[in-house]
């Protein structure tokens, strides 16, 4: 009978990933997609939010090396039990490329979140949950990082108000605004920034002097969906901390079988990126 095989410690295994490869094609992203991990996310009251997130993590391999170490990713992943914010975020990107020894880097991280929001006259209070997604960008040492969120609110229509004697129809609409920054700016900023602009913000829950209320506020300001994106993009040109970003609107129409949609894209300062 033969004696079983004596494991081969780490240092004596082949490193297939590591190896020279011949083709010379350098591959621009390579990582892992749709992993889904637990994280903490820092919000601005200070609290954490326990939530399940979405990566996708990449980064550029040199044309002269046969693959990456996919298992790294993972390790990252799991070594960061401490809180993830907009504010950290860049640090776990150097600490990526910085263990995978590669110049290029890319992280995805898609997650709900929740601001507790009170209604506008009976002050009760109720959970809204915006889909957020931080990305961020590494080349050279260079780091880039947007906030992607998706803002859900209330717009009417102007010009079903102008024509008709009793009501005007309106809808929910969804805004989702992309931002590149070049400074620390809390996902609540970015939503308030949003709802300030619409006929009027959501709740999770209302009473009804809450209703008479954000009803006959949407009726005093009426917003076309062209309406909506200019007046986000407006604020957001006035953000110091924001140097690009685009705006996008969809009116899921209420008296129509199909949407209204607007989207402005605008980079602030597109010198500093030559």
């Amino acid at each position: 009978m033969n004696a079983p095989e004596t494991p081969r410690s780490p240092a004596a295994m082949a490193d297939v990933q590591g190896s020279a490869d011949t083709r010379r094609i350098a591959i621009n992203k390579v990582g892992i997609k749709a992993m889904r991990h637990p994280v903490k996310v820092l919000d601005k009251s200070g609290g954490i939010q326990h939530t399940i997130a979405l990566f996708n993590m990449y980064v550029g391999l040199p044309h002269n090396f046969k693959g990456t170490h996919m298992s790294r990713f993972v390790e990252i992943l799991n070594s960061h039990e401490r809180e993830i914010s907009v504010g950290n975020f860049p640090a776990m990107l150097q600490e990526m490329v910085t263990r995978l020894e590669a110049e290029t880097g890319h992280i995805e991280m898609s997650f709900p979140y929740f601001i507790n929001k009170a209604a506008p006259v009976s002050g009760v209070q109720s959970l809204m949950d915006y889909d957020v997604t931080l990305t961020g960008e590494i080349c050279h040492g260079r780091i880039e990082s947007t906030i992607k969120v998706a803002v859900p609110v209330t717009s009417l229509c102007p010009c079903s108000k102008e024509i008709s004697e009793r009501g005007a129809h309106n809808q929910r609409s969804a805004v989702t605004v992309t931002v590149r920054i070049n400074d620390h700016l809390w996902i609540e900023e970015l939503v308030g920034i949003v709802e300030a602009q619409a006929s009027c913000e959501l709740y999770g829950l209302l009473k009804r002097p809450d209703e008479k209320y954000v009803t006959e506020l949407a009726y005093d300001n009426p917003k076309f969906v062209e309406d909506m994106v200019r007046d986000v993009a407006a604020r957001l040109n006035s953000e110091r901390r924001i140097d690009a970003y685009v705006v996008e609107s969809e009116n899921f129409e209420s008296i129509h079988n199909h949407s209204a949609y607007a989207l402005i894209e605008n980079d602030k300062c597109p010198a500093s990126r030559a």
